[in-house]
Parts: C-alpha cells; structure tokens; sequence
C-alpha cells in the first residue's frame, strides 16, 4: 500500500516552535517527528510514501530526501502559490497516487496494524474506509457516529450527542475520488468525508489503541514523554 502524508499546513498552534521549521520537523528527542511516522510504516511494510508540503517545505526536503536513508521511497507533492487544504493537497497529488491510498495526518503517530486495516477495506465495497476511534470526548471533540461497520454520519463543525467516535487521523480512499475535482482549489477532506457518509459510501473501521498528535503544545509533551520513557504507548 501506498501512504499520503499530509504535511503542507502553518501549524500554527505550536508557534513559536514552527515559525522557522515545518511540523513535520519538529524535534521530539532529538529527531523530527516525521522520522518517528516514516519508521512506524515502514514496520508495517509500507515504503512507498507521498509527502505534501507547503510551509516551509525546503526544510523537510533537505532532511529526508528521496527518503533511501530511511529505507523507503519519498516523493513530494508541492504547494506552492498558496495552501491547499487536505483535500486539494491529495487532488494535488494526483499524478502520483495509485488506485487506493492510505492517508495519514501529518501531526498523528497510529501504532496499528496497517495491514489489518487494509484488509478490511478490501472486503468493503465501497470507495473509502475511515479508521475510528471511541473517544466519548476524552482526546479531542468526537465527530463520528458509527454504526456496524458504517460511518454514518461524519462532522467537525457541528457535533451531536450521537457521536461518540472521532476520526482517528487515518483513512483509505480510491483515487477514483479525486478525479472530477477541480486542480488547485483549497477544500478540507472534511467535506469528501460529510458526503460519503450521508452517502452510505464510507466504511469504518474501529481501533481500541489511543491515538497520538504533535499538532498541539500538550500533544508534543505527551508523545515526547512517551518516546523518553521508551515508546510505551497507553491504551
């Protein structure tokens, strides 16, 4: 399987830390966080990686390269003009994704089986698959209502009592879903993923393993704890 990481945005909730490096550089014991999630996929045999950048990109370029150093293979797609978003970043990308695609925000580290994951949506028939998580409210606003196997309702802006799942930072999509997409135009996966659901085209796939971010000041001193303290993750 092939990975998209998103990994173009401001990061603007870590200022000052990212006004002169790029979120996927920021250090967490003396490495770039992006080292830690190229290292996790690789582990689960996934080497074939798509990076799209845009703030400050020159940096992340010029640290991992066309990623051999790291045992995998890198490729970038660039924003340029102006910032995209997460959906016209990965349309963006277009020319370099395959058929299906993983997609993993770039401030989160998912210590799950990808390959499980993967096999799961194989036996969907749909275009997309979220993986979820129950939060109940616990790391960050839940958004997802969830039912046997089904996203069937998906929504950052407007929470409702019924959502106990949050999006867990990592999802499946087909290609497919991208080309009738207008080229360079910002628009947030957000959106992709309200429409599937209300679809009935979005599967999920729920994880009981907690997720981890970096994308806030609390979340960068957790994860940083944890990696300190030998990596031992909290379930």
């Amino acid at each position: 399987m092939q990975c998209v990481i998103l990994a173009g945005g401001l990061a603007t909730r870590l200022k000052p830390i990212t006004e002169k490096i790029p979120k996927a550089m920021v250090p967490v014991n003396g490495r770039p966080f992006l080292e830690y999630q190229l290292e996790l996929l690789r582990k689960n045999g996934i080497d074939d990686i798509v990076l799209c950048v845009g703030y400050l990109a020159d940096r992340i370029v010029s640290y991992f390269g066309d990623g051999s150093a790291f045992d995998v293979n890198l490729r970038y797609s660039y924003e340029h003009d102006e910032l995209l978003g997460t959906g016209g970043a990965i349309r963006n990308a277009l020319s370099m994704l395959n058929e299906r695609f993983f997609v993993l925000y770039g401030d989160s580290y998912l210590d799950i089986d990808y390959a499980y994951v993967c096999r799961e949506y194989e036996k969907k028939n749909c275009p997309a698959m979220l993986v979820v998580y129950q939060n109940e409210g616990r790391w960050d606003t839940s958004n997802v209502v969830f039912v046997d196997g089904w996203v069937r309702v998906y929504n950052k802006t407007r929470p409702v009592q019924q959502m106990r799942y949050i999006d867990y930072g990592l999802s499946i999509l087909s290609r497919s879903l991208f080309e009738n997409m207008p080229a360079i135009q910002k628009w947030d996966l957000s959106v992709l993923y309200t429409a599937l659901a209300a679809d009935g085209k979005m599967a999920g796939f729920e994880v009981h393993k907690r997720f981890y971010e970096i994308g806030s000041k609390n979340g960068l001193r957790e994860f940083s704890e944890i990696v300190a303290a030998g990596g031992q993750v909290k379930r």
